[in-house]
């Protein structure tokens, strides 16, 4: 991502005669509301070769906002806030829990996005953290609230992980529609009693204004 943003960024910057007319303007800032929808599962680490056959994703979903906050044409921030429900399925006879079993867990999460833009296409990659307040697991018809302490089937409140991806941009007379694919790998073992690190796959839809006035844009 360093290396695209300081080409990009020669690119805009560089000295010569040819100016063109977007070498003036700069990424725009937008606050939007955002509803995510996912596709989410679990890794089980040295287990999950094993489990493979037998796990299942499952729908997940994102509530909460998205800030695009334009630096220079070709690069800005992205920090993001909501809440989020993801988890997994594990099929019967599997040889974690050999029952039928699904697994929800309740989180918030902040990812920090570095974005850089080439016209309407964009990449996106950054860091995420979450906190993981609540979690239930369904074992052959019967549910349960997760425990976070460590004990036989706990879950850690705290996760971290990378988000990376990228998207394109529609524009219309007053509003943008972005659309942005993204992947969640989850970098924290999140339970007490074998290993299980988050995955997921995001998709976004964003439709806003720009704000009038960019207080990030360079001068």
């Amino acid at each position: 991502m360093i290396f695209l943003y300081g080409n990009a960024f020669g690119q805009t910057t560089g000295s010569g005669s040819e100016k063109t007319k977007d070498s003036t303007k700069t990424a725009k800032t937008y606050l939007d509301l955002v509803l995510n929808v996912m596709s989410t599962n679990f890794n089980y680490g040295n287990s999950n070769t094993a489990l493979q056959d037998y796990k299942k994703s499952i729908l997940g979903a994102q509530l909460g906002v998205s800030f695009q906050a334009g630096i220079t044409p070709s690069f800005s921030l992205v920090p993001e806030f909501y809440i989020t429900t993801m988890g997994g399925k594990l099929k019967a006879s599997n040889p974690l829990t050999n029952s039928e079993s699904t697994l929800r867990l309740y989180a918030f999460e902040l990812p920090v996005l570095a974005r850089l833009h080439f016209s309407d296409f964009h990449i996106n990659a950054g860091p995420s953290i979450a906190y993981n307040f609540y979690g239930s697991q369904k074992t052959d018809g019967s549910s349960a609230d997760l425990s976070f302490n460590q004990s036989e089937g706990g879950v850690k409140h705290f996760d971290a992980g990378i988000q990376m991806g990228g998207g394109y941009t529609f524009h219309t007379k007053t509003k943008r529609i972005t659309l942005d694919l993204r992947y969640n790998y989850g970098l924290t073992n999140i339970s007490y009693s074998h290993e299980m690190y988050n995955r997921s796959f995001i998709i976004s839809l964003h439709l806003s204004n720009p704000w009038k006035t960019n207080p990030f844009g360079k001068k």
